[in-house]
């Protein structure tokens, strides 16, 4: 039943990135680094602390030797990492969206209209 649930977000991913006027897939990764420094700082309300955790303790279980299924079995050993590699690459392409779309209506933390580009403020 999980893997059917991350197989549908993955396609709901996959839908809203090619969906016409929304954010495309490069643009959504250009995003990360500024979501990410926007959300540490708290101007953007959008990615809470504990989202970004859940984010970073993913992206640190993906990369660590230690696995809650060893890789050395056989078909299984990879299938805990890829079940945490589809949430994250959901999470994070939904959320890029969601960032890049909260920056070009030029929405700043407390919900009051900027004059400009985020970037050079």
């Amino acid at each position: 039943m999980a893997k059917a649930g991350r197989a549908a977000a993955t396609w709901r991913a996959y839908r809203e990135i090619s969906r016409p006027g929304s954010p495309g897939l490069m643009s959504r990764v250009r995003a990360l680094p500024r979501m990410v420094r926007r959300s540490l700082r708290g101007d953007y309300p959008g990615l809470s602390k504990g989202k970004l955790t859940m984010l970073g303790l993913a992206v640190a279980y993906i990369v660590s030797p230690v696995d809650a299924i060893p890789e050395f079995l056989p078909a299984i050993g990879v299938v805990d990492d890829f079940g945490v590699f589809l949430w994250l690459m959901t999470s994070l392409l939904g959320e890029s969206g969601r960032y890049v779309q909260w920056e070009r209506a030029g929405l700043p933390h407390g919900g009051h209209h900027y004059k400009g580009h985020p970037r050079r403020r």
